[in-house]
């Protein structure tokens, strides 16, 4: 969304305040690689190291992508959405449980409101070499109106290193081939890359501050159903995600599912970073407007 003077403006609290962060990152410097940490580098996040970097949200398919043979009523696709919905309603059903088995929140999406969603990433989970295991899924997706998940995203790494991802079904040379994997190279999502490493992996205590010039490959599942596939990229509309509002939550919170939007503000302190993703710097160099 775009106002009058085309700067783009989104709200702090349902994010895109990741985008405030990265504006400014290179401030923040990165570690030489001499591991010299008392003369930080500048490092220019829009050069000639990341051509396919863009300011808004951006993607692109990763190496070896197919959608071509994708079809919902694949077997493999009915098998593995039906896997995920039923990881989904046993282990992971709610907020609650998402926290108590260890994953991590990031309030990352453009939309707000009604139509918000947000990420909640397993460091365990992510870089473990499993890759497409429905029962562990890297991330939960979950509606912030309902508070309930309404699908996951698999994410490529292992040991913190993207990988070759594997296709959902199909051989190379196989017109039916599904491997709908992609990466983001748009700011946003490189940031929220860049920030959960940071805040939940550790990163900087271990020297590594660089940003990516993208994330790495990811797959969504939607278990709710989805105009477009169940592997598209964005999340459904909000006639798809019309679903009961979760029960409320046994943690400390005035915020109600169904009610209150599901934020950093609705969640147990104990449970928030010390620096969140709107912390890091305003945005006014390159012109975006948090409308804070």
């Amino acid at each position: 969304m775009h106002d009058s003077d085309d700067k783009l403006h989104v709200s702090r609290r349902t994010l895109l305040r990741a985008s405030a962060g990265t504006a400014t990152l290179s401030a923040v410097g990165s570690v030489r690689a001499d591991g010299d940490d008392s003369a930080p580098r500048t490092t220019h996040w829009f050069d000639e190291n990341c051509p396919e970097a863009t300011l808004e949200t951006g993607m692109t398919h990763c190496e070896g992508a197919s959608t071509e043979g994708c079809a919902d009523d694949h077997p493999a696709t009915t098998e593995l959405r039906s896997a995920v919905r039923d990881t989904l309603e046993t282990r992971y059903s709610n907020v609650e449980t998402l926290l108590e088995v260890g994953y991590k929140p990031y309030f990352d999406t453009l939309e707000t409101g009604d139509d918000s969603w947000s990420h909640w990433l397993s460091p365990e989970f992510i870089g473990d070499g499993e890759l497409l295991d429905p029962e562990r899924p890297e991330s939960v997706l979950v509606d912030n109106r309902s508070w309930q998940p309404i699908g996951v995203m698999f994410i490529a790494t292992l040991d913190g290193d993207s990988v070759e991802p594997p296709a959902v079904y199909g051989e190379e040379t196989s017109e039916e081939r599904c491997s709908p994997w992609h990466a983001h190279t748009g700011l946003p999502g490189r940031f929220a890359w860049w920030y959960y490493r940071r805040a939940y992996e550790g990163d900087f205590q271990d020297g590594d501050r660089e940003f990516p010039c993208r994330t790495p490959c990811m797959l969504h599942v939607w278990t709710v159903d989805h105009p477009e596939s169940v592997y598209a990229h964005d999340a459904p509309p909000r006639e798809y995600r019309d679903v009961p509002p979760a029960d409320e939550p046994e943690f400390d919170t005035d915020a109600v599912p169904g009610e209150d939007e599901l934020n950093w503000d609705a969640l147990p302190d104990e449970v928030v970073p010390e620096e969140l993703p709107g912390d890091f710097a305003p945005a006014d160099r390159f012109g975006i407007d948090l409308g804070l």
